[in-house]
């Protein structure tokens, strides 16, 4: 069994009930995802699976074998920080920068579920293209927490950066 993580592709783990969480950072050394609360109620440990957004700390590593993993690690490339990476530093996104890595995973899966139709609590028209309003995105983002109280930057730089359509 293998997966692909950050484009490498990697052994899943002997232990079939090894967290893909654990499997990341203590088998990999990818610590940018961080273990919260390791319940699944914070967002703390947030990847991309396949593009779609998931909570390591909840997912089994055998769950993903065959599948590409990405996270905070793998967003940047050529040496470059990913755009969403450089508006949480201009939008003041991050205090203690604890949850960012989660965040800006989410955010990255939150705007290609958008990009998708798929609908929140708070979209309007369910059969219209999905606009990442100010309260659209909290919505999205809300199984997302930040301790440090950054939600205002947090958001701004997700509207400046995957916004399609910004909407007062």
């Amino acid at each position: 069994m293998s997966l692909t993580v950050n484009g490498a592709k990697v052994s899943a783990p002997a232990d079939p009930r090894t967290s893909l969480l654990d499997l990341l950072r203590e088998e990999l050394h990818l610590t940018g995802t961080k273990k919260g609360c390791n319940q699944g109620a914070c967002g703390a440990c947030t990847v991309l699976v396949d593009g779609e957004r998931v909570l390591a700390c909840l997912t089994l590593a055998v769950q993903v074998q065959g599948r590409a993993v990405t996270t905070i690690e793998g967003l940047a490339g050529a040496g470059a920080l990913h755009p969403l990476q450089v508006a949480f530093i201009e939008h003041d996104g991050f205090q203690c920068g604890y949850c960012t890595p989660g965040q800006i995973c989410s955010a990255i899966g939150m705007a290609a579920e958008a990009e998708r139709g798929v609908p929140s609590h708070v979209t309007d028209d369910l059969s219209a293209t999905v606009a990442l309003t100010r309260e659209e995105i909290q919505e999205r983002m809300s199984g997302n927490l930040c301790r440090c109280g950054a939600h205002n930057g947090i958001i701004d730089a997700i509207r400046a950066t995957l916004a399609t359509e910004i909407v007062a």
